[in-house]
């Protein structure tokens, strides 16, 4: 499922017209980053938690030349899925 199909999906769900539901989806998109760019978590209980993990510093080595490089440390948004939507899945 594309963004496309999420937003006919959303349209039929929620009896929306297109534009609507694109401008409610990426409304919830993009409250989401904000809030994960901000440093907070975002738990919709029954569905998941979105939380932003730091990745420490290290090295790596150039596999065609063997040379070591430095990897910097860096953020990354992860998604921890919720009893409801295990539930939902299996």
């Amino acid at each position: 499922m594309n963004k496309n199909d999420l937003v006919a999906a959303v349209a039929d769900t929620a009896d929306l017209s297109k534009n609507d539901a694109s401008a409610a989806v990426d409304a919830v998109l993009d409250s989401i980053t904000k809030a994960l760019k901000s440093g907070d978590e975002v738990r919709l209980v029954g569905f998941g938690t979105f939380a932003v993990s730091e990745r420490k510093a290290g090295t790596g080595r150039n596999p065609r030349t063997g040379e070591e490089i430095a990897i910097p440390a860096s953020k990354l948004p992860k998604f921890k899925a919720g009893k409801g939507l295990k539930d939902a899945v299996n």
